[in-house]
């Protein structure tokens, strides 16, 4: 069976569609640009923790809050589940912006309409930046230092 084309906003809130948008397998209708999801002017921007299978996505962003009584800032973590388009399809460790939308579930209300960094090889991400990954290479490149002096004092 044959996909029809489907109609593509050229632009939502002043954002161009993406390229993927005008291919016939990315019609998805809570997308802004390919279907009639109406977005509100609402934006946040936030990095792509996790990606589910369902098209969404759970993201987070950090805010500085002043305690008086201490006369310090606190570091604050938001988070909030949107829709991924198949459109848009950001992967996680991507810095994403979200538009308020229509709930389009129990706990979603938001849209990813853009895309900001790349992601993987050609951004330069490792595949784990946890703490214990961070000491690990750290130690690797040390040995590595001190096994290239032995060889060029030998």
């Amino acid at each position: 069976m044959d996909k029809q084309k489907h109609a593509v906003k050229e632009t939502v809130l002043g954002i161009p569609a993406p390229a993927r948008a005008y291919d016939s397998a990315s019609y998805d209708r809570n997308c802004p640009f390919t279907g009639g999801l109406a977005v509100k002017k609402e934006l946040l921007k936030g990095k792509v923790i996790k990606k589910d299978t369902n098209k969404s996505a759970t993201i987070e962003w950090f805010r500085s809050h002043y305690v008086p009584k201490y006369e310090r800032y606190e570091l604050k973590r938001s988070r909030l589940r949107v829709h991924n388009p198949p459109a848009v399809n950001a992967q996680i460790g991507q810095t994403v912006l979200v538009a308020r939308t229509r709930p389009l579930s129990k706990t979603k209300h938001h849209v990813i309409i853009k895309v900001f960094e790349p992601v993987g090889k050609e951004a330069g991400l490792e595949k784990s930046s946890s703490k214990k990954a961070v000491k690990k290479s750290k130690k690797k490149v040390e040995e590595n230092e001190v096994k290239e002096n032995d060889h060029e004092s030998r």
